[in-house]
């Protein structure tokens, strides 16, 4: 009766907790929201003056240079040039109020009044509030170039398809990044780590790796052990993907990917298609992560019709833009070179 009655408290406990909890979660949800509103009125009001004085060019910088001098002192950083400036610019980026998401704080607005490209802005707002990121991550996506990596290998209406909800991933290609970017797992840029010295890593950082993976990843196992008769093997890590509803098999090499990779990688998904795969999911995906790859002995090595192996670079930096853009422009080269 007494471990009852402990329990009905502890029930009753938890739940308050939750309720607690809760409320300020919306409370500061509410508050980032209020701060939005705020700076979305200002960058109006800012505009509308502005206007009665546009035949002056250099009327908008003088009047919030104004501004910031009288709001600064007594209102602190919030209201610097800087930030006016931004106001303004997140009026005429987002000039109807009742569309701004109350999902989204003003970082990750500033963030997104940043990008002139409309429909990367549009890619990178959508995400944010399908997945519920924070400021954080929204710069860390933006920063490690994940709309350009996605265009590598699917083009930019089916990148934004999937991000307004309008239809979901149909393939591997169009949620996994090639290259992909492991920056936060602090590793130097040198060959003499082991592949269990990434694998620890990532586990150390398994939430920013699946936010990495991209949508709908789950963990599910390190080092499955696979025993086929007397022979034992391991798997470095398993994932779920709600998504496209299958088994994830990622094998790890600290360097260039090989043939005979493929084939371990190709017998470990064979398993879990055979093994663990239920009759209404689809066929399990194998991920091959490596410093670098030859794209040809890949295509050699696996079948024409391959839908299931993924060959990916990792590397451990953030990459620049211009390399992205030399690696879209080359595989643009090459699907019109082999068009022709």
């Amino acid at each position: 009766m007494k471990e009852k009655n402990t329990d009905i408290r502890n029930v009753f406990l938890d739940d308050v907790i939750n309720i607690i909890n809760t409320s300020r979660s919306a409370a500061v949800r509410s508050v980032d929201f209020c701060r939005v509103q705020m700076y979305w009125n200002i960058g109006q009001r800012i505009f509308e003056e502005e206007q009665q004085g546009k035949e002056r060019a250099d009327y908008g910088t003088y009047l919030i240079k104004n501004l910031a001098s009288e709001l600064e002192p007594n209102y602190g950083s919030g209201f610097s040039y800087r930030q006016l400036a931004f106001c303004r610019q997140f009026y005429r980026l987002y000039p109807i109020v009742n569309a701004l998401r109350s999902q989204l704080n003003w970082t990750q607005y500033r963030l997104l009044i940043q990008i002139d490209d409309p429909c990367k802005r549009e890619y990178y707002e959508l995400e944010s509030v399908n997945n519920g990121w924070t400021a954080r991550e929204t710069e860390r996506q933006i920063n490690s170039q994940l709309y350009e990596r996605l265009l590598l290998s699917n083009d930019k209406e089916a990148v934004l398809a999937v991000a307004r909800k309008e239809r979901l991933p149909q393939s591997p290609q169009e949620i996994i990044k090639d290259p992909m970017v492991l920056e936060f797992l602090g590793l130097e840029k040198k060959a003499s780590y082991y592949e269990k010295d990434l694998e620890e890593a990532i586990i150390s950082h398994i939430a920013d790796f699946l936010l990495e993976m991209g949508n709908g990843f789950s963990f599910v196992a390190r080092q499955k052990r696979i025993l086929l008769e007397d022979d034992e093997f391991f798997a470095d890590l398993v994932f779920y993907n709600r998504l496209l509803r299958c088994f994830v098999v990622i094998e790890l090499k600290n360097g260039k990917l090989t043939h005979q990779d493929l084939g371990q990688l190709q017998m470990y998904v064979n398993y879990y298609d055979r093994c663990e795969k239920l009759p209404e999911e689809n066929p399990t995906i194998g991920i091959l992560l490596g410093t670098s790859k030859n794209d040809t002995v890949v295509k050699m090595t696996l079948p024409e019709d391959n839908k299931t192996i993924l060959a990916r670079e990792y590397q451990l930096y953030l990459p620049t833009q211009a390399q992205l853009i030399d690696e879209v422009n080359n595989v643009k080269m090459a699907v019109e070179k082999h068009i022709d």
